[in-house]
């Protein structure tokens, strides 16, 4: 296949989750409202608390990145929560797409909402409790982001793989296991802070690593040698899992007739 007939494949994915989106009212109340209360609410927290700058800056970047992971994430689910919902999941895996094209098509409009979501938290933090998010700089910042972005992809992958694996049942999981993911990797704390089993959890997670790396410019020193690395790495290896896991999970829905009974 050429690369051009695989980006109108991705294209196709990326304009009908963003069309589908735009359409639903409750979009905006998930890109703007839950985000905007959870910097205010910690933002405010850390002032009544009376924490330093850095003290403060550390907890902002944890809350930052649960919104943009959040979101990101969600609409990688949605690649498939979509089909569900409408009863036409049978369809979708008939179109001449492959998975590839589903999940990056989905990440695409991802990341464009969360940088959305990420520019209007960091005015916000800025303006409020004076969050200098330039602070480490354009390359660590763009670093950043992409460790969120790469977290949210795998994670929105595993969770299409549980949702196909599990029917409607599984519908629950495009909202907790994010949660229980960003709660492991330390977005409040140091992960040194958590049980010695709990922490060796944290470190086989990707985002404990782009947390790490990107508030080391805020006064905290690193607590691993080659953070950004070891999260890209870890990032590439679970991304390649998840995929794996999502195909294994649609030909087990079409053996057992899973994949049919989520249509109709």
């Amino acid at each position: 296949m050429s690369w051009r007939n695989e980006l109108l494949a991705v294209w196709a994915v990326t304009l009908r989750n963003a069309l589908m989106g735009s359409r639903n009212v409750f979009f905006f109340f998930e890109l703007l409202f839950w985000p905007i209360v959870g910097v205010l609410s910690i933002g405010l927290m850390s002032r009544f608390l009376e924490l330093t700058p850095e003290q403060a800056s550390f907890v902002l970047v944890g809350t930052i990145a649960l919104s943009v992971i959040n979101v990101c994430q969600l609409e990688v689910a949605y690649a498939v929560l979509l089909d569900v919902w409408s009863k036409s999941l049978k369809h979708q895996f008939l179109a001449p797409i492959g998975i590839r094209h589903l999940t990056l098509g989905s990440w695409v409009v991802g990341m464009v909402r969360s940088s959305v979501v990420f520019v209007l938290l960091t005015v916000l933090g800025w303006w409020a409790f004076d969050f200098e998010v330039l602070r480490p700089g354009w390359l660590a910042l763009g670093t950043f982001l992409m460790g969120c972005f790469l977290t949210a992809w795998v994670v929105g992958v595993a969770v299409c793989a549980l949702i196909t694996l599990f029917g409607n049942r599984a519908e629950a999981f495009a909202w907790a296991t994010v949660n229980l993911v960003l709660v492991l990797a330390g977005i409040y704390y140091p992960v040194s802070v958590l049980p010695d089993w709990i922490a060796v959890i944290a470190r086989a997670i990707p985002l404990t690593y782009f947390l790490d790396a990107y508030r080391s410019y805020y006064g905290f020193p690193s607590e691993f040698a080659t953070p950004v690395a070891t999260g890209l790495a870890l990032s590439v290896v679970y991304g390649a899992l998840a995929h794996w896991a999502f195909l294994a999970a649609i030909q087990r829905a079409r053996r057992t007739g899973l994949l049919l009974k989520m249509s109709e």
